[in-house]
């Protein structure tokens, strides 16, 4: 069935042939087995009472959506994702790394294959790239959703909503792209089980995470097939839902986080990411992870870049937004690394102040490039811009995202912005935290 609020790619998305790179072989899934067509007749209504019609045509039933999904269980069965086999061509995992090397800052290209090499999970979470192809050969039944595309158990967290409530979600959309729903599951439940091992435990803890993950999908997706849409539009995860999940022995683990969270704010980041001189605050640098650059990687001058930058993002944001924003000066900016998968893509930090210097505003301006799942969908979409597909594709997953999400471009280069401190809070994977493996099965259920 169909869950209701991620049925489609947001109101820029047309379905029609796409192409893949000659190079590589690979299989291309077909997303077309929408059970409500209503999106896409709303689109494509453009003469006189069309659009009136799409609005007031009969929408198929909870029944009928229940059967439509039983229908297509039968031409692609639970049993048929058990198995999997690399392709006959499967290109090598390497190969492709490098290849998504090439248009990233070539000096921090080592740091990445580092960060990846500290463990299979690691590698887990830098080879995006790597799972869509495999999966792109798994069975699917056809179902488009906003797929996340980089699902993994360290993409999910704490944040602070816009109405300053601490919300448990994905954190990460870069990869965002329309595609089968089932490819996000299965990589949320390898990487359960990938997690799993890394903290020490043995295959039968591995398999229990997993199940957890699907288990938890499989009863909220019931359970939303049942809810109002509007319901559905507003259910997120909050405090009470996290210490409700989680058994009265981690409870007291699972408060210590939110308080962290509620900590890790614009002044914590102040404190941690910078110094005065002569009064003014200044990023700390940290060659290579954060460096005061002078030239963007496509040789712009950085302060130039900046300005085109702020150009292009003010018209991606709303009237209330500019004013809030035009209160705040710009103090310093820097490149930052983050992550894993994102290491040598454009990053950079702008430090705003606003009131006073107890008053800062932390910026991430981050290089959106195309996502891996393009390739492998039959979905196109209708905008051009990298860091719009990502927001988009955010401020549809999520009902209360950052208020400063938006996207722009400088040159050739695509952008999104967010805040880069806002409550946020996550889990760290250690190999040698009996608690957090203990607690780590209903985590997984939480992400699931």
């Amino acid at each position: 069935m169909e869950p209701a609020r991620a049925t489609c790619y947001p109101m820029l998305v047309v379905f029609n042939e796409f192409m893949p790179h000659e190079e590589m072989t690979m299989a291309v899934a077909k997303l077309d087995a929408g059970i409500d067509n209503s999106y896409r007749q709303m689109l494509a209504a453009d003469e006189e009472m069309e659009l009136l019609e799409s609005f007031t045509a009969k929408r198929p039933s909870l029944d009928e959506r229940l059967s439509a999904g039983r229908a297509l269980r039968q031409g692609v069965p639970r049993t048929s994702h058990a198995n999997y086999a690399p392709a006959p061509k499967r290109p090598d995992p390497i190969s492709m790394l490098e290849k998504q090397n090439r248009t990233r800052v070539q000096k921090l290209v080592p740091v990445r294959f580092g960060r990846m090499l500290t463990s299979p999970f690691a590698f887990l979470r830098g080879s995006a790239t790597v799972m869509a192809n495999d999966l792109s050969n798994t069975p699917v039944t056809g179902l488009p959703v906003a797929a996340c595309g980089d699902m993994h158990v360290a993409n999910f967290g704490l944040f602070g909503s816009a109405e300053r409530n601490l919300i448990f979600a994905i954190n990460d959309f870069d990869e965002i792209h329309p595609g089968p729903w089932e490819w996000d599951l299965k990589r949320l439940a390898a990487s359960a089980a990938v997690a799993t091992v890394f903290m020490g435990e043995n295959r039968n803890a591995a398999r229990l995470a997993a199940r957890k993950v699907v288990e938890s999908y499989r009863q909220r997706i019931r359970r939303y097939a049942e809810m109002g849409f509007l319901q559905v539009w507003y259910d997120c995860i909050d405090e009470q839902r996290i210490l409700e999940s989680v058994s009265p022995l981690q409870r007291n683990s699972a408060e210590r986080l939110m308080s962290k969270a509620r900590a890790r704010g614009h002044i914590r980041t102040l404190d941690q990411m910078t110094e005065q001189v002569d009064g003014e605050h200044r990023i700390v640098e940290d060659i290579p992870l954060i460096v005061r650059e002078t030239k963007i990687n496509s040789g712009i001058d950085a302060k130039v870049a900046l300005d085109r930058m702020l150009t292009s993002y003010l018209e991606s944001i709303t009237h209330d937004r500019k004013r809030l924003l035009s209160r705040y000066r710009i103090v310093d900016s820097a490149r930052k690394v983050v992550g894993v998968g994102s290491v040598g893509t454009g990053c950079w930090v702008i430090l705003l102040e606003g009131l006073d210097h107890r008053d800062p505003l932390f910026l991430q301006v981050k290089e959106a490039q195309p996502s891996v799942l393009a390739p492998y969908v039959d979905a196109k979409l209708a905008v051009t811009n990298q860091g719009r597909r990502v927001i988009i594709g955010q401020r549809l997953t999520q009902g209360s995202p950052d208020i400063f999400l938006g996207w722009g471009e400088v040159g050739k280069t695509h952008f999104y912005v967010r805040q880069l401190a806002d409550m946020k809070g996550g889990l760290k994977l250690a190999s040698d935290d009996r608690d957090q493996r203990d607690s780590f099965p209903a985590y997984c259920a939480l992400c699931g």
